[in-house]
């Protein structure tokens, strides 16, 4: 069945389509990543956005469920230049086209990638819709696309209520004993970060996105975890007032992502949206004050602005390569630091995984 992927710009591509056969609108990006779509995937913080896949053969090695970072998907579509129907790897369970079809994403394939991935690199993010109908009157189609925007997405991605995890838990040993008890507040948490708390002695509870910040203190939490999540973070007006109380708590915090730029702005920095942002996991990341390169997972649109960051407040602690933009925070007099980066990746590289040791030991202090 032939699909079309409409830009608010009047760019037209057409391909055959995939999964879900319903119609969306969505923001557009790109993703640079040559393995872990099915991370992708389920990672909530693509929530609100279609993703576009630069590698040109996606679904080779098929679906294992294990390696699914939240229960479902929230991705709004999916766009690969082919895709693959047969999975040859001893843990594929289901083919990608099966599983975009059960999650009802709806998807394209059979269009140049490169060129849509140039576009959006030199135009910036921009709406698309895909969908299996012919544009006929395009005038009223681009003006339904201009008018989307991505709103309430971390209200559709965070827990319901709060859920506890031991080691052993999400394939986890569960000889290790448990040492510390670390709050998670999710705003579009991501398994492995439980993961990676679990398999170094943590207790995890995660609570959901609009948890006053007096019941996660009540709790008695050695550390707060603050983690990634879709959309601009200067929505999470709620959240960012309770992260002001967590602050002044005096309790250990690591901020991931989302939980980065929230925090940022619970302190009075500011934020903005980026041209077509970070996505992929080879980005490589400079640790300030060692000097050291890490390469890195990444999927964030919105970045905290440097010349906003107070100096007696916090300082960088971590840069782009690329661009030079923040991608870390250590705060002064406070057992907080935050990256905007994923050291949880998976798919993707783990240079970058020690900052949960750091967590624990600023726990232990």
């Amino acid at each position: 069945m032939k699909a079309y992927l409409i830009l608010e710009d009047g760019t037209v591509f057409t391909g055959n389509s995939i999964g879900s056969v319903r119609e969306v609108i969505s923001e557009i990006v790109f993703n640079t990543s040559m393995t872990g779509y099915l991370e992708v995937l389920t990672d909530p913080s693509y929530a609100g956005q279609a993703v576009v896949m630069t590698y040109p053969l996606i679904g080779n090695y098929g679906i294992c469920r294990k390696d699914m970072e939240a229960k479902g998907s929230h991705t709004d579509g999916f766009i690969v230049r082919e895709l693959s129907r047969l999975g040859s790897n001893f843990r594929n369970e289901q083919s990608i086209q099966d599983f975009l079809t059960e999650q009802d994403i709806p998807g394209i394939e059979g269009i140049d990638t490169r060129a849509l991935t140039k576009i959006l690199r030199e135009r910036g993010t921009m709406n698309g819709m895909i969908t299996t109908e012919e544009p006929v009157d395009m005038d009223s189609i681009l003006k339904k696309i201009k008018q989307y925007s991505v709103r309430d997405v971390v209200a559709r991605v965070t827990a319901g209520e709060p859920v506890s995890y031991q080691p052993g838990d999400l394939d986890t040993d569960s000889n290790i004993p448990v040492t510390k008890k670390v709050a998670i507040l999710d705003v579009g948490t991501k398994y492995n970060i439980a993961r990676c708390l679990l398999k170094r002695g943590c207790q995890v509870t995660i609570y959901p996105a609009d948890t006053k910040a007096e019941e996660i203190l009540a709790a008695k939490p050695d550390g707060i975890m603050l983690t990634n999540g879709p959309g601009d973070p200067k929505e999470c007006t709620a959240v960012i007032g309770e992260l002001k109380k967590l602050y002044a708590s005096d309790v250990p915090i690591f901020a991931i992502c989302l939980g980065h730029q929230l925090m940022a702005l619970a302190n009075g920095f500011d934020t903005e949206k980026m041209k077509y942002g970070h996505r992929g996991s080879n980005h490589p990341v400079k640790d300030v004050e060692s000097g050291r390169v890490y390469i890195s997972s990444q999927n964030h649109g919105y970045v905290v602005k440097d010349d906003s960051v107070a100096e007696d407040v916090a300082e960088i602690a971590f840069v782009n390569v690329n661009d030079g933009t923040v991608e870390g925070l250590k705060y002064k007099n406070k057992k907080i630091f935050t990256v905007q980066f994923h050291p949880e990746a998976c798919a993707g590289p783990k240079d970058s995984e020690i900052l949960f040791d750091r967590f624990i030991n600023m726990m232990n202090s």
